[in-house]
């Protein structure tokens, strides 16, 4: 249902396209874990609707506040999502709630960097480093992980909460470009910090080819 609304809504807030490095335009596969870059609060509906396109409604790992917003927190009970608590004891049990997701057959969806940046501009910035539970959870299942860079969501909200409110009542009139690009499945390797720069990598290459097809430049 989420991926749903998010490909009902989003049109109206920018002009998303989609492109894989799958020849047929395939999604990825069940029992995959999706990797995504984290610029902005936008980027949910930006990478939802992207899936939705694609036949894919993943699981995603979220953070635990958002089920405190009652219709909100509702629907990810139904969805399925994983609630994360940071700075919790309880934070393990994300990683346990991710591993049954994949072993039914779900695609999980995480975002490596596990926040949004503190950045005020709107513009495109590579990826920072990842947190280690994703190399965690590939390794732990030999699950594909498979790496989707997201560019253009920063046009939408970006910045302080004033600026993040004046981007979403401007959007519709707007409607900036925004890019998902899903690239090819890698198999992580190794101990954590080699499977977790491994990841990176994987989601950075992503990243630039959806900067690229927005007529960005990708900082180095």
């Amino acid at each position: 249902m989420l991926g749903r609304i998010a490909s009902a809504v989003l049109p109206a807030a920018g002009r998303l396209t989609v492109t894989t490095d799958d020849a047929a335009g395939a999604g990825p596969a069940p029992g995959s874990i999706v990797a995504a870059n984290h610029t902005s609060t936008a980027d949910p509906a930006v990478v939802l609707a992207a899936l939705h396109r694609l036949g894919v409604s993943p699981v995603a790992l979220a953070a635990a506040g958002l089920w405190r917003i009652p219709l909100l927190g509702r629907l990810l009970t139904r969805e399925g999502y994983v609630p994360v608590h940071r700075g919790d004891p309880r934070a393990a049990r994300a990683l346990d709630g991710a591993v049954a997701a994949l072993a039914s057959g779900r695609t999980v969806l995480i975002y490596g960097e596990g926040a949004i940046p503190r950045r005020r501009d709107s513009g495109e910035a590579a990826p920072r480093p990842f947190r280690g539970g994703l190399a965690h959870l590939a390794l732990a299942t030999g699950a594909p992980v498979v790496p989707l860079g997201q560019a253009g969501a920063r046009r939408i909200c970006s910045g302080s909460r004033t600026r993040q409110l004046a981007g979403l009542l401007t959007a519709p009139v707007r409607r900036p470009p925004l890019h998902v690009h899903i690239g090819a499945p890698v198999r992580l390797t190794g101990d954590r910090a080699a499977a977790t720069a491994r990841a990176h990598e994987a989601v950075t290459c992503a990243w630039r080819t959806a900067a690229a097809r927005l007529g960005e430049r990708p900082p180095r």
